[in-house]
């Protein structure tokens, strides 16, 4: 997902927001429509949220230090989770609040053509930021579902956008919703019972954006496809004859972390293997550009130790599959020290990590 594509994302729904948020206060000045008021609180925060992810992009941008070695691409993901804590404290308690107390002191709406003039041109405004983001999001999202893409997409942008916008539109309907009901029966109750329902939504979509942004935080692997393109890109069936175990990290949206234990032969020279290596990280490279950060350490595989040393275990992730079998290439889990002894901290051709299992 680029930068840029999410970046015009948030712009549109930055302005969309902005506008909206304007639209609906002025509504609830002129008719004291609690729906009204939790929408135009709903817009403001929706417009604070979307100026942290411009910041989280900004912040992103800089450059490595020594405090700081791999860089700040993760900015990104800690305004993400900004974002819904945002949600879930300024709109979705608001809301429930306002909603409640609206429920056990109930008003007639005065003014009834404020309120639904403005949702209505709040719902077109909101569908044209939403376009936006599912036009961006499309670019990027391939064959995935929705729900797959919400789950797995490293850059946190337009999962965010997507699930604001949406949630926006859901919310825009249980609006109008109360604010109908309230003037078809003359109970303000509903209108009320509208801003509940908008509460609770918004808490929801927090929930859900909280959950997806802080498995980001803790660190995901690179995707399945990602990590068969790097597993091809590293064996040269020559000098590398197979991978021992790999790991893969995101330091950021769009820069990952490759570090792998390779099985070189016994008897090449330092000179073959520092080649070899050197090849591999440029063949990772261009298999994989986001592949920015490469750690390949060489180790001389012993079939026979890593069949007495096997201990999975010890190794994060667990259990792994067999590397594909030859006389020189691991099947196994383990690699011997100096000794000739197994190295009970090297397993077997583990999978990078867990991929594509969502956030």
């Amino acid at each position: 997902m680029s930068a840029s594509g999410g970046t015009k994302a948030i712009v549109a729904a930055l302005g969309a927001n902005l506008a909206i948020a304007v639209a609906k206060f002025v509504a609830f000045l002129f008719s004291g429509s609690s729906s009204m008021l939790a929408e135009s609180v709903h817009s403001l925060a929706d417009s604070g949220n979307q100026g942290l992810l411009l910041l989280g992009g900004k912040k992103a941008k800089r450059e490595a230090t020594p405090q700081h070695p791999f860089g700040y691409g993760r900015e990104r993901y800690i305004y993400a989770f900004l974002v819904s804590i945002v949600l879930f404290s300024v709109g979705g308690m608001f809301a429930v609040y306002e909603g409640y107390e609206k429920i056990k002191h109930p008003h007639a709406i005065e003014a009834w053509y404020w309120p639904v003039g403005v949702l209505v041109f709040a719902i077109i405004a909101e569908s044209f930021s939403f376009r936006t983001a599912i036009k961006e999001s499309n670019e990027t999202r391939g064959a995935l579902t929705w729900t797959q893409f919400v789950r797995r997409a490293k850059a946190p942008e337009l999962p965010v956008v997507l699930l604001e916008d949406f949630g926006a539109l859901i919310g825009l309907v249980l609006a109008l919703a109360g604010v109908g009901l309230a003037l078809g029966t003359g109970d303000g109750v509903w209108d009320g019972i509208g801003t509940l329902c908008i509460g609770i939504l918004l808490i929801v979509i927090a929930i859900v954006l909280a959950a997806e942004t802080k498995s980001l935080l803790l660190g995901e692997a690179a995707g399945t496809d990602q990590v068969e393109k790097i597993k091809a890109a590293v064996v040269d069936g020559d000098t590398v004859t197979g991978i021992i175990h790999m790991r893969t990290l995101h330091l950021g949206p769009e820069e990952l972390l490759v570090a792998a234990k390779i099985a070189v032969q016994h008897d090449d020279t330092a000179t073959e293997v520092a080649n070899a290596i050197n090849a591999a990280e440029s063949r990772i490279r261009e298999a994989v550009p986001i592949a920015r950060v490469i750690y390949l350490e060489p180790d001389i595989y012993n079939e026979a130790a890593a069949r007495a040393g096997t201990n999975p275990a010890k190794e994060p992730g667990g259990s792994s599959p067999a590397l594909p079998s030859s006389d020189q290439t691991p099947d196994a889990s383990g690699t011997p020290d100096a000794s000739g002894t197994p190295d009970a901290s090297a397993a077997p051709d583990t999978p990078a990590e867990p991929t594509d299992s969502g956030h």
